[in-house]
């Protein structure tokens, strides 16, 4: 028998090729077959037609996609390359895959069984972006003129700006009220400027975008100043002022004198600050100015400029014994500073001629844009101008309901009073503005008739005003007037007046706006006759406050509990919720009053909590939902605020019934109203209240246990009389309060009984379903 080969087996082409000295590379662990080689023989003769075609095709497709691949690579070396030049970032060679960033909402909870911390936000829409002021105004002073020139730069120049600060090296032994002082410790001048800078870079930079610095013996235009400030960008570092050359300088080197005040931008005051510490110790001068003029030069190459952005800096020099009237006027207009000034009454004189010149310029400007509509008015619809040109229509009423009323007033009493009074006596703002309008008719009246008429105010014979939303104050006053002819007749005239004291610039009021999670403690009292009612509050609170895990409690108080029987129900409800809800913790509160009142209410409740604490006093016919709480949680600012919502009451169910139109589920507050007698609801901070209270006791001459007057006083009332904070009211939907008969008791103030009173009348129900159960009442007398 023939032995089998035990390699691979050669084939007679294989063994041609070997003997060619061609040898064929296979896998090593590929095993020919005689069978394959046929195969493929086959195969390619097969398709040897289509040969040309397919290597056409494959060529076509690779040089295609090498194409491609080669113009989206250099696109994208050219998008990187560009946006790392944009950012200053240096092109590299790997890019990192940036993923799509998706928006994901992170909703509010807490975790009950952990401890609370307090989450620190800021207040205003302002801070929290990051937004900037636009200028902030810094005052190189003394000790010896801080009482008397900085006091003139105060008054002359704080309305302007929201920030006016004052830097001295070293501090008078009584400061001057008003005034934002900073003790810097050091008098010589270039270490003052030093440490003001220093100063201005910790404390100021992030909030303000320029910086005005000058001296309390430079009277300031804050007029030009705010315009100036107005139109320069803040983006470039700018060193702005009024040039002055140094003593054996180089040529070109300026610096800004200081007397003259001069601009740092934001940005320059950055760059600065890392070269601060070497011109302290580098550059020697004796005057401040100088040494920030050098600093600038030697560390940043920046000059003094008096011309930036099509701006220019002017600057009045003044000279010994000059007045201000000596001063032209379009040069005093234009002028941002004026030096020096070594009286403080020549720098009230020069901003009374400075608002002269103001006031002047806007006049001429309201005549000439009436001029503009009285002359544009022929091309429109009606001729008919409202009074007086350029002023908003008078408001037209849509019914009987909105309808503005006029008062009657005299020269001391008017006739329409916030107490529903016949007639009340004008005192204080009210009667300053009534001698405010009647000195401007007269004077009106002999500008327009000078010098052929005299005139004289005798006495007021009628006066009506009202207050129109839409343009403000008006007047009709009919005056009896001693007319006085050139000749020197005398006569008496009576004339009638129509004023208007127009709307001013709206400012926006700085109201806090973001939701904030501090620790509210609701305080609930209930009196006896209010015993079966806490089931529905406690509802309300479980589904409104607990169901959320709103970070919330509750404080009961029992008032005249004397039995215990009464309020018995109340406690099991409690404990229920206790058992259901196990982060709630409820305080119970017994106690005996005479006089049932908010603050002495408040008084046991305050000393159980800390200083710190937020309370919302309620009662238990609210309703308040997480609205409600958020603002009250923004609407009451420690040692600033507190805040009285007005709640809607809900009208009587015996009255609601009579209703012409059936009420629409889709409004819910069409069966009630805002009760604006009503202060049942507050809120404020524990410190605020101790505050005012600790006031009232101390004005009253009486000591803590012998109050019984002052127990009878509502928080509304001690906080508006004896405290110093801002109390807000405003209507709020969120805080509803179910129909009830509120008990007026008879030790209340004869205005807060008269309030009680008209509350509990003005919620039996509206005027068409009072009328309409009138109505229903005569027909069923009458049969």
């Amino acid at each position: 028998m023939k032995p089998e080969p035990v390699g691979p087996v050669l084939t007679e082409t294989r063994r041609n090729n070997l003997l060619r000295g061609r040898q064929v590379r296979r896998h090593p662990f590929m095993i020919w077959h005689p069978f394959q080689s046929v195969l493929l023989v086959s195969l390619f003769g097969f398709l040897r037609p289509a040969l040309p075609l397919i290597l056409g095709l494959s060529l076509g497709c690779s040089l295609s996609l090498l194409r491609v691949s080669w113009i989206q690579g250099e696109s994208v070396e050219h998008c990187w390359g560009n946006s790392e030049r944009f950012h200053n970032l240096p092109v590299t060679g790997e890019r990192k895959e940036v993923d799509n960033l998706n928006p994901r909402i992170i909703p509010y909870s807490r975790n009950p069984h952990s401890p609370h911390r307090k989450v620190l936000r800021t207040r205003y829409i302002q801070s929290e972006l990051g937004y900037r002021e636009r200028l902030c105004v810094v005052v190189l002073t003394t000790r010896s003129t801080l009482n008397t020139l900085a006091v003139a730069v105060n008054r002359t120049l704080s309305s302007h700006f929201t920030r006016l600060l004052f830097v001295t090296g070293a501090r008078a032994p009584k400061l001057p009220s008003g005034i934002e002082v900073v003790n810097l410790g050091d008098e010589r001048p270039a270490w003052l400027m030093y440490h003001t800078l220093r100063y201005s870079l910790s404390n100021l930079v992030s909030g303000f975008d320029w910086f005005y610095i000058t001296q309390d013996d430079s009277y300031t235009n804050g007029y030009r100043l705010q315009e100036l400030a107005a139109r320069l960008s803040p983006a470039p570092p700018t060193y702005f002022g009024r040039p002055m050359e140094f003593i054996g300088g180089q040529d070109g080197w300026r610096y800004c004198h200081g007397g003259s005040g001069y601009l740092l931008s934001r940005e320059l005051l950055l760059s600065l600050g890392r070269h601060l510490d070497f011109c302290r110790s580098d550059i020697l001068s004796s005057r401040s100015d100088e040494w920030l003029g050098r600093c600038l030069q030697d560390s940043l190459g920046m000059a003094c400029v008096s011309e930036h952005q099509s701006l220019r800096f002017n600057s009045l020099e003044l000279t010994r014994n000059m007045k201000a009237e000596d001063l032209s006027e379009e040069s005093l207009r234009e002028a941002v500073s004026a030096y020096p000034v070594r009286d403080p009454l020549l720098m009230y004189k020069l901003q009374r001629r400075t608002s002269q010149i103001r006031l002047h310029q806007t006049y001429s400007g309201i005549q000439q844009l009436q001029t503009e509509i009285r002359n544009l008015s022929s091309w429109t619809q009606t001729d008919n101008l409202p009074w007086p040109v350029g002023i908003n229509p008078p408001f037209t009423s849509m019914s009987r309901f909105d309808l503005l009323t006029w008062e009657y007033f005299t020269d001391t009493h008017t006739y329409s009073c916030p107490d529903g009074a016949p007639k009340c006596l004008l005192q204080g703002v009210w009667l300053t503005d009534i001698q405010q309008i009647l000195k401007e008719a007269v004077e009106r009246l002999n500008h327009h008739y000078q010098p052929w008429l005299k005139f004289r105010l005798r006495q007021l014979v009628n006066g009506y005003r009202r207050f129109d939303p839409t343009r403000g104050m008006e007047y009709i006053l009919d005056l009896l007037l001693d007319v006085t002819t050139e000749k020197g007749n005398i006569g008496v005239l009576t004339k009638r007046f129509n004023l208007l004291r127009p709307l001013a610039r709206v400012e926006i009021l700085p109201m806090p706006y973001v939701t904030e999670a501090t620790r509210v403690q609701f305080v609930l009292p209930l009196v006896p006759t209010e015993a079966s009612h806490i089931g529905g509050f406690l509802d309300s609170f479980a589904t409104h406050m607990l169901d959320p895990q709103e970070n919330v409690g509750l404080t009961l108080l029992f008032v005249n509990d004397l039995s215990g029987d009464v309020f018995k129900d109340g406690r099991g409800m409690v404990s229920e919720l206790e058992r259901r809800y196990s982060h709630l913790q409820v305080e119970l509160v017994s106690i005996n009053v005479k006089v049932p009142s908010q603050v002495r209410i408040m008084e046991v409740v305050s000393k159980k909590h800390p200083m710190d604490a937020l309370f919302f006093l309620v009662s238990v016919w609210s309703e308040v939902t997480d609205e409600a709480v958020n603002r009250c949680r923004m609407n009451a600012i420690n040692a600033w605020q507190v805040f009285s919502p007005i709640h809607y009451q809900e009208y009587s169910p015996d009255f609601v019934h009579h209703r012409l139109d059936p009420l629409s589920s889709q409004d819910p507050l069409g069966n009630g109203h805002f009760d604006q007698l009503a202060s049942s609801e507050f809120c404020f901070y524990n410190s605020d209240f101790m505050a005012s209270r600790k006031r009232m006791l101390s004005e009253m001459g009486k000591e803590e246990d012998e109050d019984e007057e002052s127990n009878n006083t509502e928080l509304l009332d001690m906080f508006l009389r004896y405290s110093e904070l801002h109390v807000f009211r405003a209507l709020e939907p969120a805080l509803r309060q179910r129909f009830s008969l509120r008990r007026c008791s008879s030790h209340l103030s004869s205005d807060g009984y008269h309030r009680c009173v008209i509350s509990n009348l003005e919620s039996l129900g509206s005027r068409t379903e009072l009328a309409m159960a009138l109505f229903e009442q005569d027909q069923t007398n009458s049969t």
